[in-house]
């Protein structure tokens, strides 16, 4: 066993013949790329600083104001943003150099925690003063998630992706563990404003550890996405992608029923155990050590069961966690609960997002992280105020049952949507699949590079009749691939005077999005182009156009030229 879970990897010096050897348990695998090693490691110091940051707002307004609500919306500053700011982000992260856009969000935090921490120190923190510079700081970690999590694709290669989302999940509870233990600590010793400033400086690491790397820029003849219109195409993108939504609807029913423990948890340890805050700490702890333990077995699980299979285990056993939370009269079954919590959370959280991650290709992974972002998060929110409204009606425990029973409803009935990958069908080399782009007349030139005005393209079939249901399958997968590549709209027509004529049309938003269009395309995609343009009968050229949309002014249409029957 310790062989297979040990590997050598080989990292030869351009410097030199010299080899360099080195052993990491594949749990661990990661962490061989020095810029993942980098980046992870920064990662924990700032999340760190957030949970500090957390903890002691928290804390201060509980002396600030007494007003139950106004504690409240410290949490809810951090998570407004996401939800307002979560999808812009992800089109400006596509649109310029995400490293540097990541350094600019990083130092947003850094100033508005800074400012937090010194008006803490001097006394002239305000509950409204703290909940806007929490918000502000929720705001710079909303625009910086998308294009972080993007990066971090970026420094892995494709088999390592999954178990680097988890090794990223094992770091952030780490950090959730000793954060908040550390910030009460921190709270005794200097007060709230020395967490604010430690906060503060926890950003330096990701911003020297990003001016210390020199990524080439991939440069593009093309002039860079208009900001509505990158935002249009990435919803576009994870509307056409099956894998996309499967992540999001999969994500979301894991995150609403398993939201009940952070929504009730302190009040399980006060009045359904009566026991004190020490023991809230011990069960999150525990919760985080069931976290580190899922990523670091991770790789072996995969090794025997699909990316779908392990999320529907995942849920069962944070589900069973929840129950047994949900029974619990005693500490022991109640620390046993949040420990299988712990291990479904991270292994289900880890694998959809990879898959959602592995999912979108490098021109639209921001925006399209961003969206599943959002649908998480939605869950998680829902699912935070509607578990505790229940509790409150029912009671803790049953509202804890309540959400076991949902979640096991949510995992059978949402298993068919698939998070393993499809194999796609090789493509063959002697099929056109993309359009080619037409000689421009030189009146239309100005017009089009002016990008007024949608581009209908269209494509003309010639098949056999019995293929046409075979036909109209292939067809419906070339509708995903057309709404991928940013088509707007998409429609596909049969000829009524000759039934084995077809035209399948559709509309680019512009000139520019038209030229990109090729380049959005993966392989998969070109071989579905392939398969359908595989219909097309012997000896038959496949006819392309491409047309500008105008608007007429002035121009009667008349009476319809057909009438229905009476």
């Amino acid at each position: 066993m310790l062989k297979k879970a040990i590997f050598r990897y080989k990292i030869s010096l351009i410097t030199g013949e010299q080899v360099q050897e080195m052993r990491l348990p594949a749990a661990l695998a990661p962490l061989r790329h020095k810029l993942f090693r980098l980046l992870w490691g920064a990662n924990v110091v700032v999340s760190l600083g957030v949970w500090m940051q957390s903890t002691g707002a928290g804390w201060m307004m509980t002396s600030l104001s007494t007003n139950a609500l106004m504690v409240s919306m410290v949490q809810a500053a951090t998570i407004v943003p996401v939800f307002l700011f979560a999808l812009p982000a992800g089109a400006i992260a596509d649109i310029v150099d995400r490293r540097l856009f990541i350094i600019g969000t990083q130092t947003w935090m850094l100033l508005a925690a800074s400012i937090l921490a010194v008006l803490t120190f001097f006394g002239a923190t305000g509950a409204w003063e703290l909940l806007a510079l929490t918000f502000a700081i929720g705001l710079g970690a909303a625009m910086n998630n998308p294009a972080w999590g993007s990066v971090m694709v970026e420094a892995v290669p494709r088999s390592d992706l999954v178990q680097a989302v988890a090794l990223n999940g094992v770091g952030f509870n780490i950090a959730r563990a000793v954060g908040p233990a550390l910030a009460g600590f921190l709270l005794l010793a200097g007060g709230p404003a020395l967490t604010f400033g430690l906060n503060a400086v926890s950003y330096v690491a990701v911003i020297w550890v990003l001016l210390s790397i020199h990524r080439r820029h991939r440069t593009s003849s093309l002039p860079r996405e208009h900001f509505l219109s990158a935002m249009r195409t990435g919803m576009r993108f994870v509307r056409h992608t099956p894998q996309m939504r499967a992540a999001m609807i999969r994500s979301a029913a894991f995150f609403f029923p398993c939201a009940a423990p952070w929504a009730v948890l302190p009040l399980v340890v006060r009045e359904q155990l009566g026991l004190s805050a020490g023991v809230y700490g011990v069960l999150l702890g525990l919760m985080g050590i069931g976290g580190v333990t899922a990523g670091l077995v991770l790789p072996q699980v995969r090794q025997h069961a699909g990316r779908g299979t392990i999320v529907f285990a995942a849920t069962l056993m944070s589900l069973a966690g929840v129950a047994l939370l949900g029974l619990a009269r005693h500490w022991l079954p109640a620390c046993v609960g949040m420990l299988l919590f712990g291990l479904g959370w991270v292994t289900a959280s880890s694998v959809t997002q990879g898959a959602a991650q592995l999912a979108a290709p490098a021109w639209v992974r921001s925006r399209a992280l961003a969206i599943y972002q959002l649908a998480f998060n939605f869950a998680m929110a829902v699912g935070t105020f509607f578990w505790g409204w229940l509790g409150t009606e029912i009671g803790i425990s049953e509202a804890l049952l309540s959400a076991a029973v949902c979640g096991l409803v949510f995992a059978v009935g949402f298993r068919r949507f698939s998070l393993d990958p499809v194999a796609a069908p090789s493509l063959a080399a002697d099929v056109p699949v993309v359009p080619l782009t037409d000689t421009v007349a030189p009146s239309l030139t100005p017009v089009l590079n002016s990008n007024r005005g949608r581009v209908m393209e269209n494509q003309h079939y010639r098949i056999l009749p019995d293929t046409k249901d075979a036909f109209l399958e292939v067809m419906a997968e070339v509708r995903d691939v057309r709404g991928r590549a940013g088509a707007v709209l998409w429609q596909l027509g049969e000829d009524i005077s000759d039934p084995e004529h077809w035209v399948e049309i559709w509309w680019m938003e512009n000139w520019t999005d038209h030229l990109r269009e090729a380049g959005r395309m993966s392989e998969e995609d070109r071989a579905v182009l392939a398969r359908a343009l595989a219909f097309q009968r012997a000896g038959e050229a496949a006819r392309q156009h491409r047309f500008l949309s105008v608007t007429p002014h002035r121009i009667s249409l008349g009476p319809p030229l057909v009438h229905a029957p009476r």
